[in-house]
């Protein structure tokens, strides 16, 4: 498994690992998504495309999870996948597969209310890129 959950008192978190930073950043999303909803609930029918910027990788990771959350808590659409189709020490450009939200179909898991800067950790060692995020629940 790309990630695993962390204990963390009032918190979630997720430990991710992948062979290199566009899975870093996929994996992460996914991640954050199967928390909220059973992935196989859904079937990414809709497609967008999205940029996003930040100050630094753990910055930029902080801004791509809180943008793909906004989708869920600001617009009630389930993100199904992303595909990373470039990504830089400051920037983001994404394709993403999402559903809108039905009740009679979807059933939410998890309420994560916001992606935190609490202990993230953006980092490549010398085999795989790693990423620890908090999420407030």
């Amino acid at each position: 498994m790309p990630y695993e959950l962390i204990d963390h008192t009032a918190d979630l978190g997720i430990a991710v690992t992948a062979g290199d930073i566009h899975e870093l950043y996929e994996t992460a999303a996914h991640a954050m998504f199967e928390q909220i909803i059973e992935a196989g609930a859904l079937n990414g029918r809709e497609k967008t495309t999205l940029s996003i910027t930040g100050m630094d990788r753990a910055d930029l990771m902080i801004n791509w999870l809180r943008e793909l959350l906004f989708f869920w808590n600001g617009r009630e659409l389930l993100v199904k996948r992303t595909q990373i189709q470039q990504v830089t020490d400051t920037g983001i450009a994404a394709s993403i597969w999402y559903d809108p939200f039905d009740p009679q179909r979807h059933e939410i898991l998890s309420d994560i209310k916001a992606v935190t800067y609490h202990g993230l950790r953006v980092e490549q060692t010398e085999h795989e890129w790693r990423a620890l995020i908090i999420f407030d629940v």
